[in-house]
């Protein structure tokens, strides 16, 4: 039986934030992940904007963390070298109703500390993003678009270098308390740690209960996004949201990623089943039809892929009031930090969350600091985003910068290879692209994938017939298509 201190259930944003929180103490963390790689949840399957602010209830948690988050944004991503724009977003409308809701969430945006919203006009707003629809349009400068997976590797990768180990592949079964420690069993091995922390995504309000706390009532509201290329990204400046409804939520809205494709998306439906990924003909034409009035360049034939994500939102069953997050400690449940309901924002608010999470032990233990911490991280070195000379002197450091391996993405065998032997030991297919790119092009891995695979069975040495591509048993070859004579 393995034995930390700590042990941090769920590697999705919140759960790596914490992890990395942890590791400025001299303290042994373990990270618990049921699935072979982080942000395998809905850290993955989301829009990637670093929310402003202002559709939170003032003096909430949601509001408060998430103004902190997007206030340090800058610095967080310099630390931990991933991508990051400042865009700004906006919030267009048509008509009085469209301009009445959003005025609402500007007065909610000051009340919060939003910096810098002003209403803007159609001559503005064209300037702004002349492909953009609506007449007029809150301008929120303070948005800003990340990629949430990349982001949650450079925290797992940060906290893996300060001490944390990663625990792949340990679904927790059950969580029992004995002499003062609690034992975590999982279908790999038990782990015995004295401290838990439940970010456990859509499955912390069963790991709540097993912790003592209670089961909370929680509603998955699905999501489904298309990815355009990046002919379409070329049309688009700025995050474009419509104005918010009577009831205050937001329909499909169309984001610029940060590598230059375009998510169209989400809508929003309720789902009972914990991981229901798939997407449907009905949605799919419900999101074209409504992306394009926010956007006019929304055309069939940017389409390149499809995909979807639940928010698991803590909610009244009474009334059906949407809650705020939920943070605690209870003594009754000695030396353990619960968080449920931690939907959107996540992303924005995961490090001012973890802080406040780690806070509870801090605040206990007094642990000793971590005099050797390192807040920085190095990422993998981008051949496509080199300049000439900057490509020339790096194929004359490491020939395989000069061998392409993803063609539509301009990924290079060099950054393949560093993405094959990264600090969390992960070596799934989707553990590649997440990293590199790779397979994220028009073609989805039509010339590369297969590449991919040989150098992961080469690199870790491994028959092919252990290759996954994302989950445990996504095995990507089964057996041969005809005999080698």
């Amino acid at each position: 039986m393995k034995c930390f201190d700590v042990a941090v259930i769920g590697a999705g944003v919140v759960g790596c934030a914490v992890a990395r929180e942890l590791s400025r103490y001299s303290l042994s963390i373990c990270v618990l992940e049921k699935e072979l790689d982080v942000a395998c949840g809905n850290s993955g399957r989301n829009t990637g904007m670093l929310h402003a602010g202002f559709t939170y209830r003032p003096g909430s948690l949601k509001a408060e963390c998430a103004v902190e988050g997007n206030r340090e944004f800058d610095q967080v991503a310099e630390e931990l070298d991933i991508p990051f724009k400042r865009t700004g977003k906006l919030v267009v409308g048509f008509d009085e109703k469209d301009r009445k809701n959003i005025l609402k969430y500007k007065v909610i945006g000051e009340e919060n500390g939003v910096r810098g919203m002003e209403m803007i006009d159609k001559k503005r707003l064209n300037e702004i993003d002349p492909n953009a629809g609506g007449e007029f349009a809150m301008y929120v400068p303070s948005s800003g678009i990340l990629d949430p997976m990349q982001y949650t590797i450079a925290l797992a990768e940060n906290a893996c270098m300060n001490g944390a180990e990663f625990l792949f592949d340990h679904r927790v079964l059950e969580i029992e308390r004995r002499d003062e420690r609690y034992i975590i069993h999982t279908p790999a091995e038990d782990v015995s740690v004295r401290w838990v922390f439940n970010c456990a995504g859509m499955y912390a309000s069963q790991i709540s209960e097993m912790l003592g706390y209670p089961n909370y009532p929680v509603k998955g509201f699905k999501g489904e996004y298309y990815v355009l290329d990046k002919k379409a990204g070329k049309e688009m400046k700025i995050p474009i949201y419509p104005a918010p409804n009577d009831k205050g939520g937001f329909s499909t809205h169309a984001t610029p990623t940060v590598d230059g494709n375009v998510l169209v998306g989400p809508d929003s439906y309720v789902v009972e089943e914990s991981e229901d990924y798939k997407v449907t003909k009905e949605h799919m034409d419900g999101l074209f039809e409504d992306g394009r009035k926010v956007f006019k360049e929304m055309k069939r034939e940017y389409f390149i892929r499809n995909f979807s994500g639940i928010r698991w939102k803590r909610y009244d069953p009474e009334t059906g009031a949407i809650l705020d997050f939920m943070l605690e400690a209870d003594e009754k449940n000695p030396c353990t930090v619960n968080l449920v309901g931690i939907e959107s924002p996540g992303i924005t608010c995961a490090l001012p969350l973890a802080r406040r999470a780690v806070a509870k032990l801090v605040e206990k233990e007094h642990p000793a600091v971590n005099e050797s911490f390192n807040p920085r991280r190095k990422g993998i070195r981008r051949f496509l985003d080199m300049s000439l000379e900057e490509k020339e002197q790096a194929v004359k450091e490491n020939p395989d910068y000069g061998e392409v391996i993803c063609r539509c993405e301009t990924v290079t065998r060099a950054e393949i290879l560093q993405a094959v032997h990264n600090p969390l030991g992960v070596c799934t297919v989707t553990g590649i692209k997440n990293r590199t790119r790779a397979t994220m092009g028009r073609c989805q891995g039509g010339y590369c994938e297969t590449r991919i695979t040989d150098l992961i069975q080469k690199e870790i040495g491994i028959s092919e017939d252990q290759i996954r591509y994302s989950r445990k048993n996504s095995y990507m070859f089964t057996g041969k298509v005809r005999d080698e004579k």
